[in-house]
């Protein structure tokens, strides 16, 4: 499934970020001190990076 473009709740465009996390929590960092570090502090963006789920 793609990252969506955008946060379905408030809209702020969030797509470009989602590699940069991604590689970040597989290097084993936490995953809400990298959304943190990113910018991210409102919980309805937070939750786009948290319950996305990868087709493998």
């Amino acid at each position: 499934m793609l990252f969506p473009i955008r946060c379905f709740s408030c809209g702020r465009v969030i797509a470009h970020k989602w590699e940069e996390y991604e590689k970040r929590v597989e290097k084993g960092e936490d995953s809400i001190k990298v959304l943190d570090e990113m910018g991210f502090i409102d919980y309805c963006c937070k939750r786009m990076f948290l319950t996305h789920g990868q087709d493998k």
